[in-house]
């Protein structure tokens, strides 16, 4: 039988590279970020973001394998960012590029359909979803905003 709701491997494959090109930069903007921050914001918030970058890349790289397990082609484009400027700049801005790499991720469930492999898809996306979250949580309580 049939499946009733194929995967749309184009649409993903789109989709899944524009969340991608958003991921090369937020590992690179916050190992950046992590690099230059000075004064206590360094000691107290340069480890948690190499941490979090850390954890970016290998994110990355899971999307860049299933960009090519699908027969595409893994986009290297990184969208810019400003250098650091101050630890509370940088941090808004962070938010902000967070904020959109998560809603790019997020537009790739609506074409994964409902095969046995997009469900998997979909779990990985949802585990990204989750950690990037969180972690947009937390730049949140440390620059003393909620998530409105």
């Amino acid at each position: 039988m049939p499946d009733q709701d194929p995967m749309q491997i184009e649409s993903v494959l789109e989709k899944l590279n524009v969340a991608l090109s958003l991921q090369h930069r937020s590992a690179l903007e916050m190992t950046t970020i992590a690099g230059s921050l000075t004064g206590i914001e360094w000691h107290a918030i340069g480890g948690l973001l190499w941490s979090w970058a850390t954890e970016e890349l290998a994110d990355t790289r899971r999307l860049v394998e299933k960009i090519v397990a699908l027969g595409g082609t893994p986009s290297t484009d990184t969208p810019s960012f400003e250098p650091v400027s101050s630890a509370a700049k940088a941090l808004e801005t962070l938010v902000d590029h967070e904020c959109e790499a998560l809603a790019a991720i997020h537009a790739v469930i609506p074409d994964t359909g409902q095969e046995p492999r997009s469900e998997a898809l979909e779990h990985r996306i949802e585990h990204i979803i989750m950690r990037k979250q969180e972690q947009i949580d937390t730049l949140y309580r440390l620059l003393g905003q909620t998530d409105t």
